[in-house]
């Protein structure tokens, strides 16, 4: 049976004012109808029921998760006791995974992603779980191909087929965040995907590559695994669960067993919504190159983005470039081209003593 882990532990700032330590972008409508962890569960359901689907978090954000997912139970709702990457993070689900179904196939995605169509993801991952009931063994990669050279993506290189009746292709190497030159080279090439951290695999097949690789993180994995349904087990995870090491999955196991991996190219588009500019890929702009969500009144300005919520009139004049991202309790004006210089603010935030605005 497909069991889906949905990966929603993250608390990134390029968002802010509108992203907050508890509601981070995974949280929020920044897309479409729905916030983007309620519209990947959504995508999931075709592959998985409703009791199939499972999210990683931690303490800070899982009461509003268990708000905005009022059809999971809370035992679907693994609550990491401190953020430890990705690694350890798919080592929990899959004992959860396991605990209930021994022949678990486990599909892992991120709470963060626009991904269309929904028919061509679903398509894409059955292609994947065709893969993995033909051998049990294999690790599934989704790899999209590249709409443009983007150097803040690591990219996949194929290998040869996997088999003439079998979808897929070997993984020949791990590519990572590319120069601007190395990067047009891997779009202009048929042998590149960028890696869009989607991934499929039997629970027990990762986790067998979890004792394999990192032996120790499996030790605390199988300590925590006794005690599933028992009145110890968040005293067990919090005290296991720290000492395991912050490495991600593609360090811990996947660099190491590339005789195991296929990679799916994906039938999908994808985007990690990494900054306020993706906006504009979604949202029509006016004749002078603005998106404007929500009420506006300006003179003079072009190419700019600006968010406001609620009733709030955002007025402006002399404009160009310009990022205005209005919240009830905080404003941001930036240009809108310097993504760093957000990230570098909000740590000068807190570092000025205002963390209740973050």
């Amino acid at each position: 049976m497909l069991h889906t882990v949905v990966m929603a532990g993250g608390s990134g700032t390029r968002f802010w004012p509108q992203s907050r330590k508890a509601i981070p972008k995974q949280l929020l409508k920044l897309v479409g109808q729905q916030t983007m962890i309620q519209e990947t569960v959504a995508r999931c359901r075709e592959l998985s029921e409703a009791q199939q689907i499972w999210i990683a978090t931690n303490n800070t954000l899982s009461p509003q998760v268990k708000l905005q997912l009022p059809q999971l139970s809370p035992e679907q709702i693994l609550v990491e006791p401190v953020p430890r990457n990705t690694a350890p993070c798919i080592g929990l689900a899959a004992i959860h995974l396991l605990h209930v179904d021994p022949e678990a196939i486990m599909l892992v995605v991120s709470s963060d992603h626009v991904i269309q169509s929904e028919s061509a993801f679903v398509n894409t991952i059955r292609q994947a779980v065709k893969l993995i009931e033909a051998d049990p063994e294999t690790l599934a990669l989704i790899g999209v191909p590249p709409a443009y050279p983007a150097t803040g993506y690591g990219y996949i290189q194929t290998g040869s087929a996997i088999a003439a009746n079998l979808p897929g292709f070997s993984v020949k190497e791990f590519k990572e965040k590319p120069d601007p030159e190395t990067a047009q080279h891997y779009c202009d090439s048929a042998d590149y995907l960028w890696n869009c951290g989607i991934f499929a695999w039997k629970a027990q097949t990762i986790l067998n590559a979890i004792a394999q690789f990192e032996p120790e993180m499996y030790e605390l994995l199988r300590e925590i695994a006794a005690v599933i349904d028992l009145p110890q087990y968040t005293e067990t995870l919090e005290r296991t669960f720290p000492d395991m090491k912050s490495i991600s999955i593609d360090y811990a196991v996947l660099e190491h067993s590339r005789e195991r991996l296929a990679v799916i190219p994906a039938e999908f588009e994808w985007d990690d919504v990494g900054n306020w500019n993706t906006l504009q890929k979604y949202f029509p702009t006016d004749a002078d190159g603005n998106t404007v969500l929500g009420p506006h009144c300006g003179l003079q300005t072009s190419n700019s983005i600006i968010r406001t919520t609620d009733d709030h009139l955002i007025a402006t004049f002399g404009v160009e470039n310009c990022l205005i991202v209005h919240t009830p309790d905080a404003t941001l004006i930036a240009p809108k081209d310097d993504e760093s210089a957000i990230k570098k603010l909000v740590t000068l935030i807190e570092e000025r003593g205002y963390e209740q605005y973050l």
